[in-house]
């Protein structure tokens, strides 16, 4: 009888979940206790200046934990999953030979999932007389057209992009237009053309009562009105960052720049937002429950943060073989 050959892949912890389900704080414990670095796993946190409206953690917090992909580049830049791909995997890489767990943190689906399963991106060319052509579209038509152009050839896409995330939607006609398939379905083949990941993979997702999810979100909006968000975006215009940027299209500032721009009063903005919010954090959800090998946890399943943690930790050292009694010692 052969003996099971022992798994030598470097390790890889991973915690996703909704916007306001409070990944950030429980990362820090689970950080701590198992030797981490936390990799920014969110698409938003990577522009510099852009700090109320992507929920970063202040400084101060993260002295006791180094945290890697926050910051690095200007709110003009087009960041991409496949430049966050090939940043991570270098990051793992780095955290690995000093003898750190790697901890990717955050709730940007492709993102991550994208490093856990080595995705392979076929770089195309823009197509900028197409781009031109969709924005004037848009611009005759509204967003809602414009989406609905990209449902009836990609309906699977279309499901997982807001109108108004016009860039990413006419990057999915682009696509189509280039291709005849639809984007959808070359993510899709990609996934499926994938041997397993090149980690061993601990992947654990945070859900809650979704009543209660949306109530968080609702109030993590007013914080950041009250934390400032309007002078942010403020700011951000007032240094020529175009709207059209894909850092202006994040949560937060498109809807706040609308309201500077005076194309709306600040208390429709607001609601825009949550309502907004509300619908991403069900994209999300739907997004993380077809990633494979996730392990789920009900924040408000247990009676204590205490609880919880202790709960993760349990799913880590099982996967990781770690000693319970060790991290827990204190």
């Amino acid at each position: 009888m052969n003996e099971p050959q022992p798994d030598n892949r470097p390790p890889l912890l991973v915690l996703v979940g909704p916007t306001a389900v409070g990944k950030t704080a429980l990362s820090l414990q689970i950080a701590k206790a198992f030797n981490c670095e936390i990799i920014s796993g969110d698409s938003m946190q990577v522009y510099r200046g852009m700090d109320i409206g992507t929920a970063k953690l202040p400084l101060d917090d993260r002295e006791d934990v180094p945290h890697h992909l926050i910051d690095i580049c200007s709110p003009e830049h087009p960041f991409s999953v496949s430049e966050f791909q090939s940043l991570c995997t270098e990051k793992i890489r780095d955290i690995h030979s000093r003898g750190k767990l790697p901890f990717i943190v955050g709730g940007t689906g492709l993102y991550v999932e994208s490093v856990c399963y080595g995705f392979r991106f076929q770089e195309r060319g823009a197509d900028e007389k197409f781009r031109n052509e969709m924005a004037a579209f848009a611009r005759e038509n509204g967003a809602e057209a414009l989406h609905a152009k990209l449902a009836e050839v990609d309906p699977v896409s279309a499901s997982k992009l807001h109108p108004n995330d016009e860039r990413r939607v006419i990057r999915a006609l682009e696509v189509y237009n280039e291709t005849g398939k639809p984007l959808s379905e070359i993510q899709e083949q990609s996934r499926g053309d994938e041997r397993r990941s090149p980690y061993r993979l601990c992947l654990i997702g945070l859900t809650m009562d979704r009543a209660k999810l949306y109530e968080r979100i609702n109030e993590r909006v007013d914080q950041m009105l009250e934390d400032g968000l309007v002078q942010e975006v403020k700011t951000l215009l007032s240094q020529n960052v175009p709207r059209g940027a894909v850092s202006m299209q994040g949560l937060g500032y498109k809807e706040i720049a609308a309201y500077l721009e005076g194309e709306t009063d600040l208390e429709t903005a607001v609601s825009t937002l949550k309502q907004d919010t509300r619908r991403f954090a069900k994209r999300q959800l739907s997004w993380f429950r077809h990633m494979r090998g996730l392990e789920w946890a009900d924040v408000g399943a247990v009676p204590k943060n205490s609880e919880l943690f202790r709960m993760i930790c349990a799913i880590i050292a099982g996967k990781f073989h770690c000693d319970m009694e060790y991290i827990f010692q204190e």
